[in-house]
């Protein structure tokens, strides 16, 4: 049987102004071939995790949305109207544990004005094993200073947009080398995030994760495990960190809204130790979370 989805678009006035969404049929054509989400990725998006119903950081997902389209001269997506949206979605996929929506906005049609909009839900793949006995990952080089979000803005890092073929091919160039995942390092050695991950370290009574102004995404999961730390005894702290601060951090993850929080089992082949209890703790309050 397959999974249930569901598809809302957004429709917009000529200047770009969200007007509201209607209903409409996944499995029908909807997106014209002449659109830039098709022929350059020209467009941003997020992927918000749903838990019985309940969107997740819904607010924060809606910020980083409209920070993204700020940074590709967007229209300004309407808060409140994306908002809504997602909670329909979510209504409709309230009976099954976890689920995502994804919201996306392009610029349009080439050579015209109105952006184009839409919100897609489903219900998530099971993610048990990565969950409980981690993934391997390995260490892969982005090709960028960790300075050039400041340096040269144009190259959108940090933006959330449909240009996903570096990071698709980081995810195959992993697999080749016989890992589940990649970890980004900037030119100058620093630990930047995974393609669709934020990377999060365990050092003592420490959760460490990389600065952001380091132009890698603000990661909505990652704050909410920092803010539910104290619980576990810890603190969340972000701090600039190196290939030798994972080498020797007591444990690793990489968290993302829909996988949550995946252990490190392995970097470049070398094992490293997994923090059951932790990972269990972390992945049963994303689970939970009602917000």
């Amino acid at each position: 049987m397959s999974a249930p989805e569901h598809l809302l678009l957004v429709e917009h006035d000529v200047e770009g102004h969200a007007t509201g969404w209607v209903d409409a049929d996944p499995q029908s054509s909807q997106l014209r071939v002449t659109d830039v989400a098709a022929t350059r990725g020209d467009g941003v998006f997020e992927t918000i995790s749903i838990g019985s119903g309940h969107p997740q950081a819904l607010d924060a997902h809606l910020e980083r949305f409209a920070r993204s389209a700020r940074m590709l001269d967007l229209p300004e997506p309407d808060p409140s109207l994306w908002a809504d949206a997602v909670r329909a979605l979510a209504e409709l996929l309230a009976d099954h544990e976890e689920a995502w929506v994804k919201t996306v906005l392009t610029r349009g049609v080439e050579g015209q004005s109105m952006p184009t909009g839409w919100a897609y839900g489903t219900v998530s793949g099971d993610f048990r094993r990565e969950r409980t006995e981690g993934i391997d990952v390995v260490l892969l080089d982005r090709g960028l200073r960790s300075d050039a979000a400041a340096t040269s803005p144009w190259l959108l890092a940090g933006a959330k947009s449909l240009s996903y073929a570096v990071n698709r091919a980081a995810v195959r160039e992993a697999a080749r080398r016989g890992a589940d995942d990649a970890l980004f390092v900037s030119s100058d050695g620093l630990l930047l995030e995974g393609p669709t991950s934020t990377l999060v370290l365990r050092r003592g009574a420490e959760l460490l994760t990389p600065p952001t102004d380091l132009g890698i995404l603000p990661g909505t999961t990652q704050v909410d495990l920092f803010a539910a730390a104290p619980d576990w005894g810890l603190q969340g702290r972000v701090a600039t960190l190196r290939p030798a601060d994972l080498e020797e951090a007591d444990a690793a993850w990489l968290v993302s809204s829909v996988r949550h929080a995946a252990p490190v089992r392995s970097v470049d082949g070398a094992e490293r130790s997994i923090d059951s209890e932790l990972s269990a703790a972390m992945n049963g309050f994303l689970r939970r979370r009602l917000r």
